[in-house]
C-alpha cells in the first residue's frame, strides 16, 4: 500500500507527525497549509506519556526532549492565599508509572523537530476551499485557484476544517463563553513554576509550567467572556489587561500575568463529537476530527495519536478499510477526552465554600482519575 499518495491539509503539529509517519511507511506525501510561512505562533504545550510514546516511536524522543522541560510535580493552589491544596510529584514518577516523561514544550520548538524530521517543504500559501472525490482518487481546491490531486486526503486542517465540511457538511464551532491569555515569561530565579502549576478560583483559572529547558514559563489564564468571539493565535492584547482580570489574586499570579512582554488572547470553541470521520478516501485528523477545549491538556496528544494510528491502519489495510479502522480505533477515546475537557473547566473554577472543598477532595485521586488517559498505548492495538 506503500505506493499510494496521500496529501495531508494542515502543516501544524498533527498533520507533519502523520506526514513523517505515513512516510515512515513508503508513503508518498504531499503537506499542504494555508499560511505563507510557518512562523513561531502559538506558546507552551504539554506532551504526556501517551503522546510521547508516539514521538519515541517514529525515534524523535531525544530531539524533543532537548527542547523541552521535564515537568517534576503538579500543584494546585487557593487564588487568593496561594497555599497548596494538592500536589504530587511528576518527573521519574509519573515516567515509571505512565511510561513516559511529561514535558513542557514551547510550539514552536516542537515544530522545528517535525519540520526537520519531515524533511520536506510543505506547500505554502495553500488554502484548502473545497475537496472533489471520486471513487479513483480525490482533487483538492484552493483559494488561489491551483489543485492537487491524491489518492487519500487527510484533514489536518484544525477547528475550521475544509476537510471536515466535505466528510460531515456544515456545523457550527461550539464557543465556550471563556477566553484565554496566554503568554511567555523568563523564569526567574528560583521561580515557583518548576511543574504544572494551577491556580483555581471562582470564576476563571490560570495554569502555567516551564518550557524550552526551563527558560521560559508558559501561562494560559482563563476567564469567563461571552463577549470576546475571535479565535486567532495572533490576537493580542496588553498584558496589562491580563493582570486585571486576576485583581485581587495571588501576586504570583498577578506578577506572572504582568511580566509578559506579550500576551495573546483568543476565544475557546470546540464542535459537538462527529458521528463520522471518513469517506472512502478522505478522513479528519486532530482538531478537524475532535477539536477539544485545553482543560484536559490533550489536543496535542490526541493528535498525535491519531497519526500513529492513522499511519498503522493505512498501510496495512488499504484506503477504504484502513480509514474505516482508524475511525473505529480513536472515535470513542477521543470523544471522551473531549467532553471531559468540557467539563474540567466548571472544575476549575468553581467558587470557595463546599463546591470547592468537594473538588479539591476529588483531586487526592487525581493519578488513578487520568491514568486511562496517560498510561494508553495507541501502538497495542494497531495493524501489523
Amino acid at each position: 500500500m506503500g505506493s499510494l499518495r496521500v496529501a495531508v491539509v494542515g502543516a501544524g503539529i498533527g498533520g507533519l507527525t502523520t506526514a513523517i509517519a505515513l512516510r515512515a511507511r513508503g508513503f508518498t506525501i504531499d503537506v499542504y497549509d494555508q499560511a505563507s510561512s510557518l512562523s513561531e505562533i502559538g506558546a507552551g504545550l504539554s506532551l504526556g506519556g501517551n503522546g510521547m510514546r508516539v514521538i519515541d516511536a517514529l525515534g524523535l524522543g531525544r530531539a524533543v526532549r532537548e527542547v523541552a522541560a521535564n515537568l517534576h510535580r503538579i500543584e494546585f493552589h487557593h487564588w487568593r492565599t496561594g497555599e497548596i491544596f494538592y500536589q504530587h510529584p511528576m518527573g521519574d514518577w509519573y515516567e515509571q508509572r505512565f511510561g513516559g516523561p511529561f514535558l513542557g514544550v514551547h510550539r514552536a520548538d516542537f515544530h522545528h523537530v517535525l519540520l526537520a524530521a519531515f524533511d520536506g517543504t510543505p506547500h505554502l500559501g495553500r488554502r484548502c476551499v473545497a475537496v472533489h472525490e471520486s471513487p479513483h482518487g480525490v482533487e483538492l481546491e484552493f483559494a488561489d485557484g491551483t489543485t492537487a490531486g491524491a489518492d487519500v486526503v487527510v484533514g489536518a486542517d484544525g477547528l475550521r476544517s475544509a476537510v471536515r465540511r466535505h466528510v460531515n457538511g456544515p456545523d457550527e464551532a461550539v464557543f465556550a463563553a471563556m477566553s484565554c491569555f496566554r503568554g511567555l515569561v523568563p523564569a526567574p530565579p528560583g521561580s515557583a513554576v518548576s511543574g504544572l502549576t494551577f491556580f483555581l478560583g471562582p470564576g476563571r483559572h490560570l495554569v502555567a509550567y516551564p518550557v524550552r529547558g526551563g527558560e521560559l514559563i508558559n501561562f494560559v489564564a482563563y476567564v469567563p467572556d461571552p463577549e470576546w468571539t475571535l479565535e486567532s493565535w495572533s490576537a493580542k492584547c496588553p498584558p496589562a489587561e491580563a493582570a486585571a482580570a486576576f485583581d485581587g489574586w495571588h501576586p504570583a499570579v498577578t506578577t506572572l500575568l504582568a511580566n509578559a512582554e506579550e500576551t495573546g488572547r483568543w476565544a475557546l470553541y470546540d464542535r459537538e463529537p462527529l458521528r463520522r470521520w471518513s469517506t472512502g478516501r478522505v478522513t479528519l485528523l486532530g482538531d478537524a476530527a475532535h477539536p477539544m477545549l485545553p482543560h484536559a491538556g490533550q489536543g496535542t496528544n490526541q493528535a498525535l495519536e491519531d497519526a500513529a494510528t492513522l499511519a498503522a491502519c493505512l498501510s496495512g489495510l488499504g484506503p477504504a478499510e484502513g480509514l474505516r479502522r482508524y475511525e473505529q480505533l480513536r472515535k470513542a477515546r477521543t470523544r471522551q477526552i473531549q467532553l471531559g475537557s468540557r467539563a474540567n473547566a466548571a472544575c476549575f473554577q468553581v467558587p470557595d465554600g463546599p463546591a470547592a472543598t468537594e473538588r479539591n477532595a476529588r483531586l487526592q485521586n487525581l493519578p488513578e482519575m487520568v491514568s486511562w488517559i496517560h498510561e494508553h498505548d495507541v501502538h497495542a492495538s494497531l495493524p501489523r
